[in-house]
């Protein structure tokens, strides 16, 4: 599917912009969004920000055609050493910027009858390692809520897919917040070594959409981790447990 138009969330930078580069590579109008940059200013956690948005929408195109709520920051912690407020700020950015964006835009889908909301997550709201509750939860909660969104959504014509990519190269790192630096540092570590780049994985959320997958697990690493969960569950387990005692002794 080719001409649309598309907004995009977190677009200055990173996925975001990978995504909108994608979209307009083949032909669709994109609206990038983001706090500092692109073609709006958007802080997704701001309903103000979030009304604007689809004011200019409405005025500019009359519509939309796939919302991309990529938008989000980096953190964790193991449970004793993540703050309340980090937990707070996590999931008022990750998860409820997801929401934000959702429901501003929902009467303008069911008004059309048509529509994409792509919502990106993580691997981890699918794999849970240690030391990264707050993260693990938000982004499990993105899943949840894709998939309620694609049932709630089905007899209007629209369809709700969830990106759920491994570690790749990218500057999220920038935005990581936390008290349990142990963490931050394996983290920036696994980030900074990836292989994948955040055109590998934008490419593939495009091929994905087009299959109209409604889970999108775009990189070999994120699915022989999300299948080895799925089909050998102790073997996962123990992998996930050497993990936590491996942080827990600062390896």
């Amino acid at each position: 599917m080719t001409g649309q138009r598309v907004l995009v969330t977190g677009a200055a930078s990173g996925l975001g912009a990978a995504l909108a580069a994608a979209f307009e590579a083949r032909g669709d109008e994109v609206l990038r969004t983001d706090l500092t940059g692109g073609d709006l200013t958007l802080d997704i956690t701001s309903d103000d920000d979030w009304a604007a948005a689809l004011a200019h929408v409405e005025a500019t195109w009359g519509g939309i055609d796939v919302l991309v709520n990529n938008a989000g920051v980096a953190g964790g912690g193991r449970l004793d050493v993540a703050t309340m407020d980090e937990w707070e700020w996590i999931t008022d950015i990750n998860l409820f910027g997801v929401v934000r964006g959702t429901r501003t835009f929902v009467p303008t889908f069911k008004r059309q009858r048509s529509g994409r909301i792509v919502n990106v997550a993580s691997l981890a709201g699918l794999v849970h390692p240690a030391g990264m509750a707050s993260y693990n939860a938000v982004k499990a909660a993105v899943v949840a809520l894709t998939e309620t969104t694609g049932h709630e959504l089905a007899a209007y014509g629209v369809t709700a897919h969830v990106v759920c990519p491994s570690y790749f190269r990218t500057n999220l790192m920038h935005s990581l917040r936390g008290a349990d630096e142990d963490l931050g540092a394996i983290v920036a570590g696994l980030v900074a070594n990836s292989p994948i780049s955040a055109d590998d994985i934008a490419a593939a959320v495009l091929e994905g959409l087009d299959r109209g997958d409604e889970v999108i697990v775009p990189d070999r690493p994120a699915r022989e981790a999300y299948g080895l969960k799925l089909h050998d569950r102790p073997a996962y387990d123990a992998v996930m447990r050497a993990q936590a005692a491996k942080l827990e002794k600062g390896i």
